[in-house]
């Protein structure tokens, strides 16, 4: 055992956070620490590593045990050190050694012949050695650069870098420290996906345990081993990932219930057997015995499932017409970062976008774009009756602090009475006098909670939504991606949290070479598609071609002409591509032609029947065409017609671009 709580009852206040807990964490655990909200996960690794006493029971952890610990605390700390320097320090005794040496080596200068300076100099460079001192500038820039941070981030002063940034450092400082025992209290808060996906490689190679709490399902089903739950003041472990968790927890509460009820149907009969006897003079005794046995009788809890539920609602006040918004021509730069270059793309009625990238590849600076708060050059196009709703990373801190929740809802322009304010606010899990506090008094919990439920007020049919599960526990994230697929308006959203992307989008963008690129359908295609892509890359370069550009992304409404093969993969070495000069090679590259002509044909056409299909559309929609009704039939039927032949057009499309894929794989 590495660390451990041994019969532990700790309480917050009047709060009893757990009471009688017993366990060890061993080597090679691999920890997921959940709970709902409120139930002290934070609170009960402050107690494994020391700053939180128990009032009963004993913290146990072996002398040699080395604890890293990650927290939002941490943030407090400063300094004019570069990232590197921070990173560094994590070589405490490495850098004691450098010192030294450089010491000892100034002195010998002045004497060379002093053998005992010649000792300790050589003993202190064996010790740097032994501890691989040599690599540790090489392994502080392969972690940070796995964190996301560039080559010219690593000379700048720690103090300039924001908080989310600044979170990163001090986790590559404690992965470098490699200690027996991980805490690490929601580390994918601060990453983007590229990050949360190296952490990932990172810690699924750690020699060391490792304790997580996070809301990030995806995350921990692919790192954890052991799941413990605090529930009802106890801990209950369960050997496996999360989703064995969920599986097990719904058996054992099932299990315990009909246990439960079980034992109270025995005990109604034992019961209505005493009443009935006991005043019997040749039964009493016995009465009496089925008393003593019911009076020492283990009692087995009512145990239904206890969990806070958002009971969120998404309303719509009116239907928006098919294109919601259009981005034409669009640029973004700060300074010399280019965010989006010319950049076209639309967004339809019914469309669930999930934004996904790298940080600083400009994700939010899109969404605000979008909703009209950044400035840029280009054209955005606001279609018929739309309604927009923005959700901003930055929504928690522009909650008026001195306002009561209800006032700050109020401040929405809804036009809703506080008597519906209250029923909304109700759905949040703020009931009775909770109204009433003051937003400075709120957890970030639910200071998201808030920032949600004025998003909701509004009705609006399209919802721009950036980071919204931070703060939220796992089942509020569900409950959230559940309102969000019932909800009949359209949605695009940025978020870390791969789980609630992969159950809430039917479309991925991506910001590529500054375009803004669409791939139609859900996350977990995606993933497959590139790594479908990166596969047939990385064969291509192994039998010499070079990839001069890259495969569009499979949307139906591609604008850009397709590849002439020319222009696809050159050949960089004749003698080493097998298919050069064959009969073979000569037939697929015949066929790939043919098939790139007809994908090149149905865009012109697809960019045709787009067009026709959006003229009916506008016709149905004015007012003038519902005086005449031969003509409004008539134009409906085009219509009906134009739709089919879209759509016919399109599935073609998909065909025709998957045989294409699979030529070109063929052809390496």
């Amino acid at each position: 055992m590495l660390i451990g709580l041994q019969n532990v009852t700790f309480e917050f206040g009047a709060r009893v956070i757990v009471e009688d807990a017993t366990w060890h964490i061993q080597p090679g655990d691999r920890i997921g620490l959940v709970g709902y909200n409120g139930t002290g996960k934070s609170t009960l690794l402050k107690v494994l590593v020391g700053e939180y006493t128990p009032a009963k029971g004993t913290v146990e952890k072996s002398k040699e045990t080395t604890i890293g610990y990650l927290h939002q605390d941490l943030l407090s700390f400063d300094t004019n050190d570069t990232i590197t320097e921070v990173a560094l320090s994590a070589f405490e005794r490495v850098c004691e050694l450098e010192k030294e040496i450089e010491k000892l080596g100034h002195e010998l200068e002045k004497d060379s012949e002093n053998e005992a300076l010649l000792i300790n100099y050589t003993d202190a460079l064996h010790e740097l050695d032994v501890l691989d001192g040599y690599n540790i500038h090489h392994k502080a820039e392969e972690v940070l650069h796995g964190l996301g941070f560039g080559n010219d981030d690593l000379t700048r002063p720690y103090k300039e870098f924001s908080g989310g940034w600044r979170m990163r450092v001090l986790l590559a400082k404690m992965i470098l420290q490699q200690p027996d025992v991980l805490l690490m209290d929601e580390p994918t808060n601060h990453l983007d996906l590229p990050s949360i996906e190296w952490l990932e490689k990172y810690l699924l190679h750690y020699k060391g345990s490792v304790v997580i709490v996070s809301h990030d399902k995806f995350f921990l089903n692919r790192m954890v081993n052991k799941i413990v739950e605090i529930y009802q003041q106890q801990i209950h472990i369960y050997t496996g990932d999360y989703e064995y968790y969920e599986q097990e927890k719904l058996i054992r509460i099932d299990m315990q219930q009909k246990a439960f009820e079980n034992q109270q149907d025995y005990i109604r009969q034992q019961e209505r057997f005493i009443e009935r006897f006991k005043a019997k003079a040749s039964k009493a005794a016995q009465a009496q015995s089925v008393q003593k046995r019911l009076d020492k009788i283990d009692k087995i809890e009512d145990v239904k499932l206890e969990r806070p539920d958002l009971r969120i609602n998404f309303q719509l006040e009116k239907v928006p017409g098919k294109v919601l918004v259009q981005l034409k021509e669009v640029s973004k730069s700060f300074g010399q970062l280019k965010i989006v270059e010319e950049a076209v793309a639309e967004i339809e009625r019914g469309d669930k976008i999930a934004l996904i990238g790298a940080n600083g590849k400009g994700k939010s600076t899109v969404l605000r774009m979008i909703a009209g708060t950044e400035p840029f050059a280009g054209d955005r196009i606001w279609g018929h009756n739309v309604a927009e709703s923005f959700y901003a990373q930055h929504q928690l801190e522009a909650l008026t602090m001195n306002h009561t929740i209800l006032e700050e809802l109020q401040q929405c322009g809804s036009k809703k009475t506080d008597v519906e304010l209250r029923a909304l606010l109700g759905s949040f899990l703020f009931s009775g006098d909770d109204v009433e506090k003051r937003i400075k008094v709120l957890s970030g919990g639910e200071k998201a909670r808030v920032a949600l439920a004025k998003t909701i007020v509004s009705k609006a049919n399209f919802l721009i939504l950036d980071e919204p599960t931070n703060h939220l526990d796992m089942h509020s994230v569900e409950l959230l991606a559940e309102a969000l697929n019932k909800y009949e308006g359209s949605t695009i959203l940025v978020s870390h949290d791969r789980y609630f992307i992969s159950i809430t989008a039917n479309k991925i963008w991506e910001i590529v070479d500054y375009k803004i690129k669409e791939f139609k359908g859900s996350y977990k295609e995606w993933v497959e598609w590139n790594e479908r892509m990166a596969k047939i890359a990385a064969e291509k370069q192994k039998l010499g071609y070079t990839e001069v550009k890259t495969a569009s992304l499979p949307a139906k409404n591609q604008t850009q002409p397709a590849q002439k093969p020319a222009d696809a993969v050159t050949k960089s070495n004749k003698e080493t591509t097998p298919f050069a000069n064959t009969t073979i090679h000569k037939e697929l590259q015949k066929e790939l032609q043919k098939e790139q002509r007809k994908l090149t044909n149905l865009e012109t056409q697809l960019s045709k029947a787009k067009d026709e299909q959006s003229r009916l559309e506008a016709a149905l929609g004015d007012a003038a065409n519902y005086s005449d009704k031969d003509k409004f039939v008539t134009t409906e039927a085009e219509y009906k017609r134009a739709k089919i032949n879209r759509d016919t057009l399109e599935k073609e499309y998909e065909t025709i671009f998957e045989k294409v894929m699979e030529l070109e794989s063929q052809m390496s």
